[in-house]
């Protein structure tokens, strides 16, 4: 490949990083990792009344997060800057007049009432996709300059070409065509100033010399209007590649409404998933590798990222590997990192206070050592340890049960008087405690251990029961096996 490979990730401001924004970003990033090129983050800004504040910062910080380091950016100087489109204006105004003297493109007088009117009218007579019908198209210089002088504000829009057809090689879909009879005039230029995205991305492109462009499928229809514009300069494209869609379990199109997925990167990040996790996870949707495994570090997925292997077939959003993945990575972190991921939750829930005693934190790295291998997200550690906070304890149906077996007075009046007697409230001496229960009443097995677990905890199952037992502490304990003796 004799041309440096730059790609680039172009969000606009108007939301923060979305699983799919996160995805593009990802493919394109793996693509120039693996060439040995460069990645670039532009920020398409022009939407001007719908960008929100804090969407550009959110955009980098969180790709920044995943993991996914980028050559040029705004914050990143580089030998095309600038890299807000808005900070660009002179460059688009310059060509769009360059356009209009070379006939590619013309002034539109249409007021926004009679481009709806219009749109109307061909809805009634059935157009499924009305085009603007070209009324300015012909007008003539005198025509143009007195509308002008007269002060009516005006559009520049395309002069979409006759009878051509357009053809490129996706690098995903393989060979995709579009007739020009399929494209009405479309502005270039809005009526203040600002370019329209199908007109200010080619500049972009051209002059940031992008090499290769890799975004989703819903971009493939915008496509033939760029290259009208590339011929129009006569500049090379770049190689385009549409990855496909990204879909729910119901097998719809992901939309940002759809409430059954979370769909922002920084609220994975706020629930404690892992940003190598998350790289993980995004890599695999909608590419694959070679061979059955599916986690990989970061260099391993640069080292194999193979556009061949694109998708070309919609990637479904599994909620469940999701976090049957991060469970992977978290499994592998050392104990430490895990409190960090965790311990915020549990004060976030007012469970344990902000600042904590040696003591306290001491319990609190207990408490998250036991849910280390079954946690599957920092915040899940709430709902996991749930029991260690309960003041009350309300019995399940099936606990009841459990407790209206014959032997259980005998079991929980003996193991009090064990508890009593213990000068440590540890996990060893606790197990002790259960074996002198067992050999002093000849109980074992589940006629031992469930209703002990039961009664110390409420729950019918959890993590390892001295253990447990230690970390709810000595007071508590003896003070429900009471409570129960007494019903």
């Amino acid at each position: 490949m004799t041309q440096e490979v730059r790609v680039r990730y172009a969000p606009s401001p108007t939301g923060f990083l979305h699983i799919g924004g996160a995805r593009t970003a990802l493919f394109n990033y793996l693509y120039a990792r693996h060439h040995d090129g460069k990645f670039i983050v532009r920020i398409e800004d022009t939407d001007i009344e719908r960008n929100v504040e804090g969407g550009e910062l959110s955009q980098l910080e969180n790709l920044k997060w995943l993991g996914i380091d980028y050559d040029e950016s705004v914050d990143i100087s580089g030998p095309y800057a600038p890299y807000r489109q808005m900070e660009r204006l002179d460059i688009y105004t310059k060509h769009a007049e360059e356009m209009l003297e070379k006939g590619h493109a013309y002034k539109c007088f249409c007021s926004s009432e009679e481009l709806e009117a219009e749109r109307e009218v061909q809805k009634e007579k059935g157009i499924a996709a009305p085009m603007y019908n070209g009324k300015c198209r012909h007008l003539s210089k005198e025509e143009v300059q007195a509308k002008e002088d007269a002060g009516q504000p005006y559009t520049i829009r395309m002069r979409v070409p006759e009878n051509v057809t357009y053809t490129f090689e996706d690098l995903v879909r393989g060979p995709v065509t579009f007739e020009s009879k399929d494209v009405g005039d479309w502005v270039l230029v809005k009526a203040n100033g600002i370019p329209t995205y199908n007109y200010a991305v080619v500049l972009d492109d051209h002059f940031m010399e992008i090499s290769h462009v890799f975004r989703g499928e819903e971009h493939l229809s915008n496509t033939p209007k760029q290259l009208m514009v590339f011929d129009a300069f006569e500049w090379a494209y770049p190689k385009y590649g549409h990855m496909t869609l990204i879909i729910n379990e119901n097998r719809k199109k992901l939309s940002k409404r759809d409430e059954s997925i979370i769909q922002f990167v920084t609220q994975y990040k706020d629930l404690g998933y892992l940003p190598e996790a998350m790289f993980n996870f995004f890599a695999l949707l909608g590419w694959s590798p070679e061979g059955e495994d599916e986690i990989f570090t970061k260099e391993e997925f640069i080292k194999n990222f193979d556009v061949s292997r694109l998708s070309k077939s919609p990637s479904m959003f599994d909620k469940q590997k999701l976090t049957w993945m991060n469970n992977q990575y978290i499994k592998q972190l050392p104990l430490e990192k895990v409190v960090e991921l965790a311990l915020p939750h549990l004060q976030k829930a007012n469970l344990l206070p902000a600042e904590l005693s040696e003591d306290e934190l001491t319990w609190a790295t207990k408490l998250i050592a036991l849910y280390h291998e079954q946690m599957s997200f920092g915040a899940e550690i709430v709902e996991l340890s749930s029991l260690f906070f309960d003041h009350e304890i309300a019995y399940t149906e099936e606990a009841t049960e459990v407790l209206a077996g014959e032997q259980v007075p005998e079991v929980m009046a003996a193991f009090k008087t064990q508890l009593e007697g213990l000068e440590t409230f540890e996990a060893v001496e606790i197990k002790a405690a259960i074996k002198a229960v067992q050999k002093e009443t000849g109980h074992k097995g589940k006629n031992l251990f469930m209703p002990i677990r039961v009664v110390t905890t409420g729950q019918m199952h959890g993590p390892e029961l001295a253990d447990a037992i230690s970390l709810i502490g000595k007071e508590k304990v003896i003070a429900r096996v009471a409570k129960f003796a007494k019903q």
